[in-house]
């Protein structure tokens, strides 16, 4: 009889009992002169000891602003040095930081304000096109907790920033600090309505880090390079903590991600470490045909955010260097790693799978409709439960209860499979799952084998209404530079005689890019719209 689909993470390391202004106060003692923070656009650096003091100011300068302990401090911005400064500083005090998506327009910037009931905003003057000033003060007048904004470089900031630190002061606020107090809100990106704001405790995210940090084998020695954003779990969690709880350095190489900024950053700054969704990774990898920098310096990094390519993986590992790399797998309601592969698997555990359950974790796969957990090797919903389970949704119960069960499950609503030896490979999104004439398809299976086509540079898959067979397979295809665009006829012949019929798509749309969020994730909600569109089908429901 086969085992069950469970397993639980054992370590000699036990979990750190430090809220994260104690645990960075630590790092900073233990390696004062060490560089941590290294701003590329602006050339700016500090060391520990310099960062200390910066957060310790900052944050002497917010309680002076009457910000304390359970208030709501929004931090809207592109990746920079103030981003990180800000994370650090509202721990400190207690505040919770409110982390808003750069790319949000006003009805969302809005609905977070209010929802969150942010007092005090800290944001940038512009990104991009967008004028962030003038869009708060659009929505300012509808919220009546907004009391203070402070926008970066302004007058305002400098004086909150530069503040004389009162030790005392934080000292006696340090001693009231709880690690499971809720320290963070980081709204998911939903695909339809509006977002959930996943509450997390000084205990989930710094020890998620950690954990991250310790499975990649960071020291003090470690550089980390981060282009992905700070606003999401990916930049502030799995790099800025990983980084400060291991006394490690953290290189931003631009305020939004781009290839060439990036890959610059690692050769000058001579980085160990990488992060990226598989996009990014493509992106990098692209640039690489025209440049040829140092990246002699890379031994690890992260990819993670969606599920990765394996060819791609293979690409990262040999043209890049990143020979222990690791696959990471969460959401953003776990803190948000819950499986890694280990710097010592094998290419194959580290191309097909995304490792194992995390240090003081549980994982299990469980049937949807009956919560019974599956056999090894059966596909079902991963469920994940242990430290870095969120708090709940703030202010939503409701919710929280539909996302946490009784025995404090969070459950995924991802497709994995765990095989003999506890490695997990997630197989697609149950909502993904698209069910052609009785059979269930994994759009991940399919989008694998056709990354192994010479002339598709990525792919992804979706099911659209089909009178006959209840949904029919389309896939939108990104082609290499210089190549033929494949057609249906193109994509039945590579795929004959090595898929079963009912995984050969029968629509093929090839774009220049895929509908993504800010953080690289494929929306793919929006191309079974839009694929409805293209086909003359009627609309979802």
């Amino acid at each position: 009889m086969s085992a069950p689909s469970y397993a639980s993470g054992t370590a000699e390391t036990p979990l750190l009992g430090d809220t994260i202004g104690g645990n960075l106060d630590r790092t900073v003692a233990a390696y004062p002169d060490r560089e941590a923070l290294v701003d590329k656009p602006s050339g700016r650096r500090w060391t520990y000891r310099e960062l200390g003091a910066a957060v310790d100011a900052l944050a002497t300068g917010l309680a002076a602003r009457g910000i304390g302990k359970g208030d709501r401090v929004g931090i809207w911005a592109p990746n920079c040095a103030e981003w990180f400064l800000v994370q650090y500083a509202t721990a400190k005090i207690g505040a919770i930081l409110v982390n808003i998506n750069p790319a949000y327009r006003t009805s969302e910037l809005e609905y977070v304000l209010r929802q969150a009931g942010v007092r005090m905003l800290v944001s940038a003057a512009e990104f991009k096109t967008s004028d962030y000033v003038a869009m708060i003060e659009e929505v300012r007048p509808n919220l009546a907790d907004l009391a203070q904004v402070l926008v970066l470089g302004s007058p305002e900031w400098d004086e909150v920033a530069r503040t004389a630190i009162d030790a005392d002061r934080l000292a006696g606020v340090a001693a009231e600090l709880s690690i499971d107090d809720p320290i963070n809100i980081q709204y998911t990106s939903g695909t339809t309505g509006f977002p959930k704001g996943a509450t997390l405790s000084h205990h989930n995210i710094l020890n998620n880090g950690f954990f991250v940090g310790e499975l990649c084998g960071y020291t003090e020695q470690d550089r980390i390079c981060v282009p992905v954003p700070f606003y999401h779990c990916f930049g502030m969690v799995m790099g800025n903590l990983a980084s400060t709880s291991h006394g490690a350095a953290v290189i931003i190489p631009a305020p939004a991600f781009d290839p060439a900024a990036t890959l610059a950053a690692v050769e000058s700054e001579r980085c160990t470490s990488l992060y990226g969704v598989p996009t990014m990774f493509i992106a990098m990898l692209t640039e690489l045909d025209s440049a040829t920098p140092d990246l002699s310096s890379l031994r690890t990094g992260i990819m993670a955010g969606s599920p990765c390519p394996v060819e791609v993986m293979k690409r990262v590992i040999d043209r890049m260097g990143m020979h222990e790399v690791c696959i990471c797998y969460g959401m953003t309601e776990t803190s948000p790693v819950s499986t890694q592969t280990r710097r010592d698997d094998g290419i194959d555990r580290r191309t097909a799978t995304v490792g194992r359950v995390g240090p003081h974790l549980e994982v299990k796969i469980v049937d949807p409709a009956t919560g019974l957990t599956v056999p090894r090797g059966a596909p079902g919903e991963l469920c994940t439960r242990g430290y870095s389970v969120m708090l709940g949704y703030w202010n939503d119960q409701a919710k929280t209860s539909e996302a946490i069960d009784t025995a404090r499950w969070m459950h995924t609503g991802d497709i994995g499979v765990m095989d003999d030896d506890g490695y997990l490979a997630i197989t697609g999104r149950i909502k993904d799952m698209v069910i052609r004439g009785g059979e269930n398809v994994y759009p991940r299976e399919i989008e694998e084998f056709l990354y192994t086509h010479p002339d598709i540079l990525d792919a992804q898959v979706i099911g659209v209404p089909d009178s006959k067979y209840g949904e029919e397979l389309m896939v939108w295809v990104r082609m290499r530079e210089g190549a033929t665009p494949l057609d249906a006829d193109a994509i039945r012949e590579f795929c004959a005689g090595k898929l079963a019929h009912f995984k050969i798509p029968r629509y093929v749309h090839v774009v220049e890019e895929f509908p993504m969020t800010v953080t690289g994730k494929i929306r793919k909600a929006e191309m079974r719209e839009l694929s409805r569109e293209l086909l003359g089908l009627p609309a979802d429901d």
